[in-house]
């Protein structure tokens, strides 16, 4: 897994309140789209510098595509990018805590020594 674009993806999605709706409402085709313009845009450079090798392994497109958290935390990808941005997306169909809660309790299954975590 590329922890590294996984969690470019969860950073810098949740940072663009657009795209963060993009992949509430249509996350396939968020995901899809943000692979082909920004996965190879180097992170907050604005001098139009660029890789060309970046994508997605399939199984991380579809857990991305899926909103999978816990499978996207047991891959590699950094728990704090993943809460933030679904609690940016999520948040507002719950109560006060109730969907980070519910967030801790899909994952209550996990135990240590947690995936990785270092980019």
């Amino acid at each position: 897994m590329s922890k590294y674009l996984v969690d470019k993806f969860l950073y810098t999605v949740d940072r663009d309140p657009e795209l963060v709706e993009r992949y509430r409402e249509s996350p396939a085709e968020c995901v899809a789209e943000w692979e082909r313009e920004y996965a190879n845009k180097l992170l907050n450079c604005h001098t139009g510098e660029a890789s060309t090798w970046l994508a997605f392994e399939p199984a991380e497109r579809e857990a991305l595509a899926a909103h999978d958290h816990v499978r996207l935390f047991e891959m590699g990808a950094h728990p704090f990018l993943t809460l933030t941005l679904f609690i940016a997306m999520f948040e507002r169909d719950h109560g006060p805590l109730e969907y980070q809660l519910a967030y801790a309790r899909a994952m209550e299954h996990i135990t240590l020594p947690y995936p990785d975590i270092a980019t």
